[in-house]
């Protein structure tokens, strides 16, 4: 049986799935076919840096003493790249209610902050878990990845004939986070000295 925390928990992971999934998909590939740049680069910079979500919840698989810390950083740093962009915040602001996109778009941006906020509150109730996500107490929160990890397992056992074990995702999220703080400290050093907050969004698709 459920608990409250628990309860609070999986249902803010099951609302996520819409939110940092399925509604950017629908939302992207919308804006690929209105040709909708501003939106479409906002789109865009939000799948590179919600990678590390999806990195944090192979950590969780892999039981990754701070699973915890990377996954709610993963939600900060998705929260202010959807509205770090001065250039596209502008934009969005003159298009009405009545333009469907852009208010999705604006509506996905809240639901997107809102969890966020969520997430932060709920981990801060459990702070022990921040750098010991194997604790019993911290049951609520590996909970949510076992779902993952059947899928995972599933493909892997389809693809390579053989099981995605915990060793495995450990071994796997630890270097894709390598990898993503790699780019994410390239990108701070020179691109963002270059460009400050403009996304230029006008250029977009391009080159």
């Amino acid at each position: 049986m459920f608990t409250l925390n628990e309860f609070l928990i999986w249902s803010t992971f099951q609302l996520s799935i819409i939110f940092i999934f399925g509604l950017p998909l629908s939302i992207f590939a919308w804006s690929i076919k209105k040709k909708n740049k501003a939106v479409e680069k906002l789109l865009s910079c939000y799948w590179k840096v919600s990678l590390l979500y999806f990195i944090s919840l192979i950590l969780f698989i892999g039981k990754v003493d701070f699973a915890l810390l990377i996954f709610n950083i993963s939600n900060l740093l998705i929260t202010i790249s959807i509205w770090f962009w001065s250039d596209i915040n502008n934009e969005l602001k003159e298009y009405k209610l009545s333009h469907y996109l852009t208010s999705i778009t604006k509506i996905w941006r809240w639901g997107i902050t809102f969890i966020s906020i969520i997430f932060l509150l709920k981990s801060f109730q459990n702070f022990k878990c921040f750098y010991s996500v194997q604790l019993l107490s911290c049951n609520d929160w590996m909970e949510p990845s076992t779902n993952l990890f059947s899928i995972i397992n599933n493909l892997f056992n389809f693809l390579f004939g053989a099981s995605f074990t915990e060793p495995i995702a450990k071994f796997i999220g630890l270097f894709a986070l390598l990898l993503y703080t790699i780019g994410l400290f390239q990108w701070i050093i020179i691109k963002l000295p270059k460009n400050g907050r403009n996304s230029q969004f006008s250029n977009y698709g391009e080159n």
